[in-house]
């Protein structure tokens, strides 16, 4: 199908789309439900599509929507799969193929990028041992200025004050201090939660039914929103000298560890150690495919528009319609050349990541 075809105007129509391509090409649907609701009141959940065995040897998971809106690419990206070079695919015998559409469906049905409760998932998935609790000293100095208690509209000088702490620290000391995570501030952007989210609780409750017999995972995480326009950033959560980023980095162009000078930095919570925490015999390797859309200060200001009109606006101001219109392009822009470059980057990724499973050379464990 033509990638422009596969971008659905609204979570519901997405997740319909997804769960009638799965049905039709014969994967197994299952669903794990949400108690949070959408903007009509419909039910919310992670739909699980699932094709080969029930308790696979090897598997591939692509999955989408970790941080909601993001979920129309990642959605995208998903259908065009069901519909196209995997409506007929059969995966190896023993291993088997696994999609997650929208692990976060409240912040797709939204147009947010949070939970219901203002949490940013990849920031919600700390280790055993680890507290909800912390903040970094520049978070603070920048809290008024990310997160105004007050409704958007009139005159915002947030760019010119941001382009103004970037020429005063550098934009690396601005992203450390930003985008890290931040456990304080239940308002405020990238916060963590006080505690597990339901959306994790579902998929650690999951994860040893599916996985826990299982020798190795390859899992996609599809985003949006880092990085230059239409570009793809692949990294896992691993030191960039380790065994198991050099083994990816041998199948798949630009794959790295998390680095501080990178496009994908440390961040705490992420998705992809919570996953291997879970299933600790299985090698399970997470890789986050991370797509460049508009420039980061823009996207940081839609951020900040959109979370300032949720917890102050009203929902049919204009100000607060500007602000998920904002929100929406910097996550999913309209531009037809980004949409097909970015989604057949994404299924090409998708087939590479199909071909490990006939790899006999797992990476070391961890």
């Amino acid at each position: 199908m033509d990638p422009l075809d596969a971008f659905s105007p609204d979570h519901d129509t997405a997740r319909a789309r997804f769960r009638e391509a799965a049905t039709a090409a014969g994967w197994t649907l299952s669903t794990l439900p949400l108690t949070a609701t959408g903007p009509g009141g419909e039910p919310l959940g992670i739909d699980v599509a699932w094709k080969g065995a029930e308790q696979p040897r090897r598997a591939v998971v692509v999955s989408s929507g970790t941080h909601g809106v993001e979920g129309y690419f990642g959605s995208a990206v998903q259908l065009s799969l069901l519909e196209g070079p995997w409506s007929a695919v059969e995966p190896p015998a023993g291993d088997a193929l696994v999609m997650l559409h929208a692990i976060n469906p409240y912040g797709f049905a939204w147009n947010r990028r949070v939970n219901e409760d203002n949490v940013d998932l990849n920031r919600n998935f700390l280790l055993r041992g680890q507290a909800f609790a912390g903040v970094d000293d520049g978070y603070v100095r920048l809290e008024g200025l990310l997160n105004p208690p007050s409704p958007p509209g009139g005159f915002e000088a947030f760019l010119l004050r941001a382009v103004w702490q970037i020429a005063r620290t550098g934009f690396g000391a601005l992203k450390a201090a930003v985008a890290v995570g931040q456990y304080e501030f239940p308002k405020g952007l990238f916060y963590g939660g006080s505690g597990p989210t339901e959306s994790q609780r579902l998929l650690g409750d999951a994860l040893p039914r599916w996985f826990g017999a299982t020798e190795r995972v390859l899992h996609l995480d599809l985003h949006t929103g880092m990085g230059a326009w239409g570009t793809c950033a692949l990294a896992v959560a691993e030191d960039e000298d380790s065994d198991r980023v050099g083994w990816l980095a041998s199948r798949f162009d630009g794959v790295e560890g998390l680095s501080e000078a990178g496009v994908l930095y440390p961040i705490r919570g992420a998705l992809g150690a919570w996953l291997q925490e879970q299933v600790p015999t299985c090698t399970y390797l997470c890789m986050l495919a991370e797509y460049g859309t508009h420039p980061p200060i823009k996207v940081l200001a839609a951020l900040r528009g959109e979370n300032r009109a949720a917890h102050w606006g009203h929902a049919q101001a204009p100000s607060t319609l500007a602000a998920k219109a904002a929100m929406l392009e910097a996550f999913a822009p309209a531009d037809p050349g980004w949409r097909r470059s970015v989604v057949g980057s994404a299924l090409a990724l998708a087939e590479q990541a199909l071909a490990t499973l006939d790899d006999p050379s797992p990476p070391e464990q961890p």
